[in-house]
């Protein structure tokens, strides 16, 4: 069963994945970030089928955000992927979206929280986010890109 939550201004949050714009949300991407221009329609397929993903819809029903969380539902959860459009900033959705998906349901228990940001700590450290405690014990393998 889906779960949604009502917000002020008409607006809805929901991680009912049938209801995403996916080529909205691809336009945003290709046009908008700094970290996924080159996604395709197929990895962004997956990427979603794959992570838990809270839409956000404005009052008309179309898509006004994004969150994607990778997480195992049990010890571990990455935050990625936020994103609000552009008619719909600056009234306190980015909050709302972040603050939905760390309060999801199906996402209680998780002790362990991380994402990556370029350009948005401030947005997140509201939410208790910060440096790595120990970097040093963090790794990452990062391949090119296939030719």
């Amino acid at each position: 069963m889906a779960w949604e939550k009502p917000l002020s201004g008409g607006y809805l949050l929901s991680d009912d994945k049938s209801r995403l714009d996916q080529a909205a949300l691809l336009r945003f991407f290709r046009e908008e970030s700094y970290w996924a221009q080159d996604r395709t329609a197929a990895q962004l397929a997956r990427a979603i089928a794959h992570c838990l993903c809270v839409g956000l819809y404005a009052p008309d029903a179309s898509l006004a955000g994004f969150a994607r969380v990778m997480t195992d539902y049990t010890f571990r959860a990455h935050l990625a992927d936020v994103v609000v459009l552009a008619p719909h900033r600056g009234h306190g959705l980015g909050k709302a979206l972040v603050a939905a998906a760390l309060e999801h349901p199906d996402l209680q228990g998780i002790r362990t929280w991380t994402l990556g940001t370029r350009d948005a700590q401030g947005l997140y450290a509201h939410f208790g986010f910060g440096p790595l405690e120990h970097p040093e014990r963090q790794m990452m393998r990062r391949l090119d890109p296939p030719a």
